[in-house]
């Protein structure tokens, strides 16, 4: 493909489009229905464009010793950002990723290759319906990324839900997503009361003007059954180029507060973003 020329096409469940990257020669963005979905840099993996795909390398980079490899499911596929990312830092690990747009995944791998020696499955399948199929006790790390449209599907925001992951993951398992609220944030304190229900260790992490109520944005929900070191990921994510904070132990019960877990049959969408704030010009 000619490295200066955007890709746009329709997929299953929406129109995507790669442009080039003019600051950086092999690297593209991917829009979905005008969204920015992931930045990928084929010949540097490790640059994570964006800033909570950032925070999420943070978390990652911690699990465990560095370098060692881990089995990870990814729900939502992008442009493949973090499972190249780990297929780097982690050579070695075994990755599946499950998407429901076939059509955006093979764009994806079509026109931003895979790298030979990463062992990455794409499973064209819907995220809740793949994980309830999944082993016990069969991944390290479950990352979850998945936005129909801009908003999470309700199947992946139930306290259910949040048990089927806690299934599959192994007794020292990691698991993160990617979610997006404003204050008062009812359904991102929803989630944390999810996963308070099945996880003893619990991290949030955002930029301090979403916490403080500023705007609409981003925030990493990091659980697992064991202590994370939150001061090395406070560090990490204080050094970024956007800081953002890390809150757990007191100061995330206190942003609980009285939320309630979720069950299936209560279980709603992720908020509308407001007009403009995941869009680009």
């Amino acid at each position: 493909m000619n490295d200066s020329i955007p890709v746009a096409r329709s997929t299953d469940f929406g129109f995507a489009k790669l442009m080039p990257d003019v600051d950086r020669e092999r690297a593209w963005l991917l829009t979905v229905d005008g969204a920015p979905q992931s930045y990928v840099d084929l010949d540097e993996p490790t640059h994570l464009e964006f800033e909570y795909v950032r925070r999420l390398g943070h978390v990652l980079d911690g699990i465990r010793e560095p370098g060692r490899a881990l089995d990870v499911v990814h729900l939502g596929g992008g442009a493949l950002t973090l499972p190249r990312y780990l297929a780097a830092t982690r050579p070695g690990s075994r990755q599946d990723v499950v998407d429901f747009d076939r059509g955006l995944l093979d764009l994806v791998v079509e026109h931003l290759p895979l790298p030979d020696a990463a062992s990455i499955a794409l499973h064209a399948a819907d995220a809740r319906g793949w994980l309830e199929k999944a082993p016990d006790a069969s991944a390290d790390v479950l990352v979850a990324d998945v936005f129909g449209g801009s908003r999470v599907p309700a199947q992946l925001t139930s306290l259910e839900y949040a048990r089927e992951a806690a299934r599959v993951l192994r007794g020292d398992g990691v698991y993160l997503a990617n979610l997006a609220d404003s204050a008062p944030f009812a359904f991102l304190r929803s989630q944390f009361a999810n996963f308070a229900e099945v996880f003893e260790e619990l991290v949030l992490i955002a930029e301090p003007g979403v916490l403080r109520g500023r705007r609409f944005g981003n925030a990493v929900l990091v659980a697992a059954r064991r202590p994370l070191d939150t001061a090395a990921l406070a560090r990490r994510t204080a050094a970024d180029a956007f800081p953002a904070r890390v809150e757990h132990g007191t100061g995330l019960r206190t942003f609980i507060g009285a939320a309630r877990p979720v069950r299936d049959q209560q279980a709603v969408a992720s908020p509308e973003p407001p007009d403009g704030a995941f869009g680009i010009g």
